[in-house]
């Protein structure tokens, strides 16, 4: 039996990254990909999710477009490091139309997606929690269907990259991580900020990586410019944790997803989200003293098998 995937994007670089991780895992079946509003607008995670599959030869994969935008407030992006269309404006003469998205919507896709297979959809979150947000309140039973939710996103050590204490997926929608991490009473797997960071691959690894003689190394090497010039300035080097390094954030969340005895060590604890406060809105809250009463407890990942993660992304480009 293979493992079901359901992975809901916001497709920049790294998510690019993670579906291509996923779709070159023999032990997985991608079944769907749902958009969502993030590093970019929802039309151009939708042309971009199309973009990877098409490079993978996997078009057949449905593809869904969700919220355009928060549940409150304005939608932000980072454009500054994904570029402005979210595979770092290399422009694709041959890119797939929005033709081939599905009429139906991601939130009615997520829904019936897990109720048809209860129990054994892997539900990967990569972006901003809109979409999953407004599936539990159209479904509460839904969390209870999913055989675990693994999530990039928040941070631990309030440690932002994004706003002072904001991590770019909770501070884009502090309110549907809110609704995500208090009403999915299913196990949650967190890929957080600052552990990605201290989980860093080196350049030499991103270059060999890149290196490799195939035409997914060489879509990779062309989405992936710019944000490599960008991780490597001066400005960005003071958001990262722990040096400088080739971090694929959302490549985490997605390993984590397609074997688990890829994390070598994690906490327990209940988990949150601030919503109100000048700097602090959006801040991944860890309850270590047991203050919040809470009985479901999140599994926060803090260190994983690097060279069983480096042999996952050789294999997503071979």
């Amino acid at each position: 039996m293979r493992k079901k995937l359901l992975v809901d994007v916001d497709c920049g670089v790294d998510d690019a990254q993670a579906i291509m991780l996923a779709l070159a895992a023999p032990s997985v079946e991608l079944v769907g990909i749902t958009c969502v509003h993030g590093n970019t607008t929802v039309d151009n995670v939708c042309k971009n999710t199309l973009r990877v599959l098409q490079a993978c030869n996997k078009l057949e994969i449905p593809v869904f477009k969700g919220a355009a935008k928060p549940i409150l407030g304005n939608p932000i992006d980072s454009g500054h490091f994904h570029g402005l269309d979210g595979l770092g404006d290399a422009p694709d003469p041959n890119a797939p139309g929005l033709d081939l998205m599905q009429k139906e919507g991601a939130v009615s896709a997520m829904i019936r997606i897990v109720n048809e297979n209860p129990g054994e959809i892997s539900l990967v979150a990569t972006a901003p929690l809109t979409n999953l947000a407004l599936a539990v309140k159209m479904d509460p039973s839904l969390p209870s269907k999913l055989r675990g939710l693994f999530i990039m996103g928040g941070n631990t050590e309030s440690r932002g990259n994004t706003t002072v204490c904001g991590e770019f997926n909770f501070a884009a929608d502090p309110e549907a991580a809110y609704i995500v991490l208090n009403e999915y009473q299913c196990p949650i797997y967190l890929s957080c900020w600052e552990f990605t960071c201290k989980s860093k691959l080196s350049w030499e690894f991103c270059d060999a990586w890149l290196a490799q003689d195939t035409d997914k190394a060489r879509f990779m090497a062309r989405i992936f410019r710019h944000s490599i010039e960008v991780s490597q300035s001066e400005r960005f080097q003071k958001e990262l944790v722990a040096g400088t390094g080739f971090v694929s954030c959302d490549s985490y969340a997605m390993a984590a997803a397609i074997d688990d005895s890829f994390i070598k060590e994690s906490d327990q604890y209940p988990v949150s989200v601030e919503l109100s406060g000048t700097h602090t809105r959006g801040m991944m809250i860890v309850d270590t003293v047991d203050f919040l009463k809470k009985s479901t407890k999140a599994v926060i990942i803090r260190e994983v098998d690097l060279e069983k993660f480096k042999e996952m992304m050789m294999a997503a480009l071979r």
